[in-house]
């Protein structure tokens, strides 16, 4: 190894900024310019050629901008008049109060993607966890965000001449980045975990997202010796499983333990996705340690504030540990805290007795928490459907998880051109009230020709972004000059523009466009009504299909017979994605049904104006008739000969329906139809399916519930979880005799609607109490099966008791018609919600 110096002392050079503009580093470090255009403007302003060069990061831009630049632009008055009102509108924003709230939510994300400049996340889940903190800080949210600091993050993408997909992680200086380390009694704050080869020391930096704090972990400081202690924090899903055990032990353990060590005490915990679900396990050894509680109290009283959400389709998407792995990291864990190493084990099988199953952090996140979302309605279903076996006496659509469909942050994605029209036709308060759907009523006075004209901009923006990107990548990759020439002419501003752009998973079917080359041609190079395509997206580096799709596009975009008409941009982030959402026409989207949670792009499209044309998946399948796009098949099942007729789908739409719409009947070169369905785009989907939207949602729907729970479970020192604990003891004693003696002769076997039918169930409780357990009866309409479909889940209270008998009854007026039934169970009643039933919990029914 070559030498290497070391230094003997650190210290951190700052700009010297005039007095006049000496609060330009503040405004730097909070992030609140990436979404303000006027605050932003100000950086563009100082030196515009510097804050492109700076890839748009004002803490590295103050580092090199000249000292002259600085003295001239605090004696210009137009520079600082600018500042003034920067500052100003900063300061009116901090100082804004939401309404007083009890509640503090910590919520933890592996990835959060907030700046391209700063690469610590790799797509749409690090992308929703950042617009989550723009929109808690808008709303004034008590939350505070955890995550991790990746000293590569993740990968940068550039093409070889044959379009193969090569990676560079380049190390972030993160005192060049707007993070700084958190400071505790005039040194940087440390914690430490406990992984089998030693301590490691944890540093944790954080980042001012407007109102609201994200703390972030990173190992690579000078205390952890072994580099495997150094690298946990290297790369976003780099390494090995070993790797992967490690992040998310620093981030579930160790980012609890920065929150404690900051005196921050959260009242609800959000793991968005199972990689913090860990935080669960240390959640329940400090309830033991500090409160005596046992094992089964204190996860009865974590779980009453645990709040987590899934974002996965398949299983292939979760992160599964083996038993041996798990004893590695967590045996002396639980043996040192009392808990029984085969305890931990079940909270993350499916099948605790199963010694085979391995721990999975889903699974875990689930059993620990009493609120469980999916992203969307649909991925509701999907999600019910991929967990119900947790609770498998509960028909799948009762299986408890709810849905909060994800939104976007819209001052961040909406384009300036777009947003100066909305100045001078929306109410003045549109920025701040953007959840609001009357704001968006006005959108019908706005001339089509100013929208228009506004969109022409952005696709003009985006065409010189595509040359520039275009040609630099070629230079790169030392392409041939005719090539580089090539590219200077790639696309035209009048042509109907195509925009999809991916992780490029298989299942997204990146390449059902061209399943038929010949058609497609046709499409894009009738010279009457031209049509190009703007493409982009990441493989992981472990993708080997992944990759082979991307080389194939690329060197179809090569093939002279396409006349320039595709073109794909590399290394796609958040830049790109802005330049496109904000640019193109027509916004593709066509993964297999069921298998994409929500999907953000096409909401961020729509937002700008621009139409969607989707397959009927994720938050689509619930916007599309309001929307003004396309959608792409039915709301069916994905089979495997769907993609030819998909594909099949995707050229008659552009045929017969987008290329009519876009190209006829223009009133002073206005295509009228399409303006239409971009009014209506505009004012349903910028209201509802922007994340302030969501944030609300969350707050009302689950933080709010699960802080009222934990405020009741730990009053007096916690003597819920204590009751709960011994009530669960006994309900478990007696259940196995728990019986239904007479589940009632109900009605004969003909009635008139609107007739009353008694519901009646003789239990024998086996010593319990009639309020010990919930009688139910289901009833619905008898499917062609002889299952009950069409539910719903009738409450029985109890009537009188014989010794161990109760009797529950209740009244039932069925007004529809036609075949219907019932069915009786008998449950534990301590849910008081049936959305936080617990996994596995007792359940009996009349007829199993």
């Amino acid at each position: 190894m070559p030498f290497q110096i070391h230094p003997i002392k650190e210290f951190l050079v700052r700009p010297a900024l005039p007095a006049s503009i000496s609060r330009l580093n503040e405004l730097a470090y909070n992030l609140i310019w990436s979404w303000d255009h006027p605050l932003r403007a100000l950086f563009l302003r100082l030196d515009p050629v510097l804050w492109k060069n700076c890839n748009q990061n004002p803490i590295l831009m103050l580092g090199r901008v000249p000292q002259a630049a600085l003295e001239k632009a605090a004696s210009e008055p137009r520079f600082l008049a600018v500042y003034r009102k920067a500052c100003a509108q900063f300061d009116a924003y901090m100082a804004a109060e939401g309404p007083r709230r009890d509640e503090l939510i910590a919520y933890f994300s592996m990835e959060y993607g907030l700046l391209d400049c700063m690469p610590i996340y790799s797509g749409g889940l690090g992308v929703l966890s950042g617009d989550h903190m723009k929109s808690a800080s808008d709303a004034s949210l008590p939350l505070v965000g955890v995550g991790l600091l990746y000293q590569k993050g993740y990968l940068q993408q550039s093409l070889n001449p044959d379009g193969w997909q090569q990676e560079r992680n380049p190390a972030n200086d993160f005192y060049t980045l707007p993070v700084r380390p958190v400071q505790k009694d005039g040194a940087d704050l440390r914690v430490t975990v406990n992984l089998p080869a030693g301590p490691v020391q944890i540093k944790v930096w954080h980042i001012d997202v407007g109102r609201v704090k994200l703390y972030l972990l990173d190992t690579n400081v000078p205390e952890n010796e072994r580099p495997e202690s150094r690298d946990i924090t290297d790369q976003l899903y780099g390494g090995d499983i070993h790797v992967r055990m490690r992040q998310e032990i620093v981030l579930g353990i160790g980012g609890l333990r920065a929150l404690k060590a900051l005196g921050i005490e959260p009242t609800v915990f959000h793991m968005n996705e199972g990689h913090s679900a860990f935080l669960a396990i240390e959640r329940i050894r400090l309830l033991m340690q500090e409160h005596q509680l046992s094992v089964e109290e204190a996860l009865d009283a974590a779980r009453t504030n645990n709040v987590f959400t899934t974002h996965t389709s398949v299983p292939a998407g979760i992160d599964l540990f083996d038993a041996g792995l798990m004893y590695e990291y967590f045996g002396d864990y639980c043996r040192d805290n009392g808990i029984a190493f085969e305890q931990l084990l079940a909270l993350g099988r499916g099948n605790p007795s199963d010694q085979q199953e391995r721990f999975s952090m889903a699974i875990a996140a689930i059993k620990t928490s009493s609120y469980r979302n999916a992203v969307s309605r649909l991925h509701r279903r999907v999600s019910q459907e991929l967990w119900g076996d947790l609770w498998p006496k509960l028909p799948v659509w009762e299986v408890p998880i709810t849905s909060v469909t994800n939104g976007v942050h819209l001052p961040t994605w909406l384009n300036g051109d777009l947003a100066t029209v909305y100045d001078q036709y929306l109410p003045p308060e549109w920025r701040e009230q953007h959840h609001d759907p009357q704001v968006w009523d006005l959108i019908r006075d706005i001339p089509d020709s100013e929208l228009w004209e506004a969109h022409k901009k952005r696709k003009k923006r985006l065409i010189g972004f595509i040359h520039e990107r275009a040609v630099a990548a070629a230079i790169r990759r030392k392409a041939a000059s005719s090539e580089i020439r090539r590219l200077h002419d790639v696309f035209d501003p009048e042509a109907l523009t195509i925009g999809f752009a991916r992780r490029f998973a298989t299942y997204k079917r990146a390449t059902l466009l061209f399943r038929d080359v010949n058609r497609l041609k046709k499409i894009l190079t009738d010279p009457r009504t031209p049509v190009q395509i703007v493409i982009a997206g990441k493989a992981h580096p472990k993708d080997h299909p992944g990759k082979m799709l991307i080389r194939d596009l690329f060197q179809l975009s090569r093939d002279p017979e396409f006349q320039n008409r595709i073109i794909f941009i590399e290394d796609y982030g958040i830049q790109v994605a802005r330049e496109m959402v904000q640019g193109v026409d027509l916004w593709l989207n066509n993964p297999r049904r069921g298998e994409e949670a929500c999907g953000t792009s096409g909401m961020k499209a729509s937002m700008n104006g621009v139409l969607n044309m989707s397959i009927l998946d994720g938050w689509w399948d619930e916007a599309y008739e309001h929307s003004g796009g396309w959608a792409i098949g039915d709301r069916e099942d994905y089979m495997e000969d769907q993609d030819e007729i998909h594909a099949r789908s995707i050229y008659s739409l552009i045929e017969n329906e987008i290329v009519p719409t876009y190209y006829g009947s223009r009133e002073d070169g206005v295509p009228k139809e399409w303006m239409s369905r971009v009014k209506k785009a505009l004012s349903y989907v910028s209201p509802h399916f922007n994340a302030q939207r969501m944030v609300g949602e969350y707050m009302s729907q689950l933080y709010e519930p699960a802080h009222r729970a934990y405020q009741a479970m730990s009053r007096a020192g916690f003597q819920a979880a204590r009751e709960r604990a011994k009530w669960n003891q006994e309900v478990n004693w007696a259940w196995p005799k728990v019986a239904f003696v007479d589940p009632g002769s109900g009605p004969g076997d003909s009635i008139v609607s609107g007739q009353s039918i008694p519901l009646r169930a003789a239990v024998d409780l086996a010593g319990l109490r009639p309020a010990d357990v919930r009688v139910e009866a289901v009833v619905g309409r008898i499917g062609s099966n002889g299952d009950l479909e069409q539910t719903q889940v009738l409450t029985l209270p109890p009537i009188r008791q014989d010794g161990p008998v109760a009797v529950f009854e209740r009244e039932f007026v069925p007004f529809e018609t036609g075949r219907l039934g019932y069915s009786l169970r008998v449950s534990p009643n301590h849910d008081d919600d049936p959305l936080t039933r617990t996994c596995n919990s007792p359940l009996k029914w009349s007829v199993d």
